[in-house]
């Protein structure tokens, strides 16, 4: 692959108790592990900043895909959800759930877009056969 573009972060202090920032210093955080898997929940987490990234990302797709089908999108929106659980081997998985919002257009139109946008996300891409991925698409 050719890469367009490198993001870089790091991640120091006790990982998911710790702090994460950007070489760039666009973001820095302090992460705390969630109050539902024993933790003190006083910082963000990588499930959010999964979530936050997967849904950006895939509204930027849904809006590339729009664009090069004509339709104008005003208004959309894509809430993500993460969650965390036991696989069953003494690890963790991830599932993601992702609403596109798309006002003013009919349901079927607006799951083609959703479908479509899933195809070239880069985050899907990357998920496809790894995690499970629920997309649903509502009008509000």
């Amino acid at each position: 692959m050719e890469a367009l573009y490198t993001a870089e972060a790091l991640s120091t202090g006790a990982g998911r108790d710790g702090r994460v920032a950007t070489s760039d210093g666009s973001f820095a955080l302090d992460l705390a592990i969630p109050k539902e898997m024993g933790g003190s929940g006083a910082g963000t987490n990588p499930e959010q900043l999964f979530a936050a990234g997967y849904a950006a990302c895939f509204h930027s797709a849904l809006q590339g895909v729009a664009r090069a089908q004509k339709v104008k999108i005003a208004d959309s929106s894509v809430g993500g959800r993460v969650q965390i659980g036991p696989n069953g081997n003494g690890g963790y998985q991830l599932a993601v759930l992702l609403e596109v919002v798309l006002p003013g257009l009919e349901h079927d139109q607006a799951q083609a877009l959703a479908d479509a946008a899933h195809q070239v996300c880069p985050y899907s891409n990357a998920t496809r056969g790894n995690i499970d991925v629920t997309i649903t698409v509502s009008e509000d």
